[in-house]
């Protein structure tokens, strides 16, 4: 008998799979636990749009992040900050610091821990940052950091 699982099963297989189970089993477990349904035309076609709309959103998403890493591509954030005589700062620029800088002058909300920092920055000058939009979409935008006035 073929069953549309409605949750994970051990064993089976994962929610949304069609599978192929013996008669008595999907009778006296599957179904009293409401683990599955039977398969049956309106069920599928129900799974096939879920998926396909998953899939739409999906795509849709990678589209925004890769519109926002070409925006980003031309993003300069400036902050400031104190320095002592030796050039060297009292505290450092974190990612914490980048994502609120970006957030107040681009209007871009970002993650700090999506930010890629190999270490927090320290002195003056400009710095290439990547930022991680997607699974396996990233954008990079510059950031300057000048002498508080």
């Amino acid at each position: 008998m073929k069953v549309v699982l409605l949750q994970d099963v051990k064993a089976q297989g994962k929610k949304d799979q069609i599978i192929e189970v013996s008669d008595g089993y999907a009778r006296n477990f599957l179904f009293p636990k409401k683990l599955a349904v039977p398969a049956d035309s309106k069920v599928i076609n129900d799974i096939k749009s879920k998926q396909s709309s998953a899939k739409h959103r999906e795509e849709v998403e990678k589209e925004n992040a890769r519109a926002l890493a070409r925006k980003l591509g031309e993003t300069t954030v400036v902050l400031t900050a104190d320095a002592g005589a030796d050039g060297r700062f009292y505290g450092a620029i974190t990612s914490k610091d980048i994502a609120e800088a970006l957030k107040v002058q681009t209007g871009i909300e970002a993650d700090k821990r999506k930010i890629l920092l190999d270490s927090p920055i320290k002195a003056y000058g400009t710095y290439k940052i990547e930022i991680k939009l997607y699974a396996d979409i990233s954008g990079k935008f510059n950031v300057k950091v000048t002498e508080k006035k």
